[in-house]
């Protein structure tokens, strides 16, 4: 981590967005997980793009030539200078009028361009939201999260799926065998007893753990399971045929679905 100093462009403009329109968790993983550099830059200057030489640009958008200086570092594979210059599009506002985002702090993800150390590609215009404690704070929380070294690899699919009938009249336990981006083993219980709340949880490890507990959320593994898990079980991944056993299966699935909640995202 490192900083960088605000020049004499003046105090920031504090514009930080309410909770009911800021990025969610998943927004921030999403962003952190796919961009390069990530960061927080005061906005100094901004030139409008010709739109002849803006490609691509949606209609009644601008593009603007952003010249920024850098406040804080929080990921790069390599030092950056003080200075960064990027591309950005947005929309007039309600009068018709130039968006101005100078004087203002912006958190940013984006990938390096080739050849041009002061110059970098952000993610998309959403990739550029204005910073704020609150933010900020967020941020580093899911930097240090994907920075951990137990972090759970992505997910790619459910393999196996069995569900036993227990000895009492609504006993069962259901076993889901995870697949991972790097081979990992993973797999989610859920255990039902009469007249109890039924329990389920999370295994690391090739050993399907009896005591384990669903994922924390707003951590890494809440996000893989609530954001990465398919829809619906795979037809493919029941090692039963019967139609009872695929049944439960299906309904502890749907009870976990719920239990995760919903994988919300509000930039694009």
């Amino acid at each position: 981590m490192s900083s960088g100093t605000r020049g004499s462009s003046g105090e920031a403009i504090s514009a930080e967005l309410p909770p009911e329109r800021a990025p969610t968790y998943a927004d921030l993983v999403d962003h952190a997980l796919e961009a390069e550099i990530v960061g927080v830059v005061f906005v100094d200057d901004q030139v409008v793009v010709p739109a002849e030489r803006a490609p691509n640009l949606a209609p009644g958008q601008v593009r603007l030539y952003v010249e920024s200086t850098i406040q804080r570092l929080l990921k790069s594979p390599a030092p950056l200078g003080e200075s960064l210059n990027f591309l950005v599009d947005k929309m007039p506002n309600m009068d018709g009028e130039l968006p101005r985002i100078t004087r203002q702090a912006f958190v940013f993800f984006a990938d390096p361009v080739p050849g041009q150390p002061s110059s970098v590609q952000l993610l998309s215009s959403d990739s550029l939201i204005p910073a704020g404690p609150m933010i900020e704070a967020r941020l580093e929380k899911v930097l240090s999260q994907l920075a951990a070294g137990d972090t759970l690899p992505a997910i790619t699919g459910i393999k196996d799926v069995i569900s036993v009938a227990g000895n009492l009249a609504g006993e069962s336990e259901t076993q889901m065998f995870i697949e991972t981006s790097t081979g990992a083993p993973v797999s989610v219980s859920v255990v039902r007893r009469p007249e109890m709340a039924p329990q389920w949880g999370v295994s690391l490890g090739e050993i399907v753990d009896q005591d384990a507990l669903p994922p924390a959320p707003e951590t890494i593994a809440w996000y893989r399971f609530a954001c990465e898990l398919p829809e619906q079980l795979p037809a493919e991944g029941y090692l039963q045929t019967d139609r009872a056993s695929r049944r439960q299966a299906q309904e502890d699935y749907a009870f976990i679905k719920r239990e995760l909640g919903p994988c919300e995202r509000r930039l694009g």
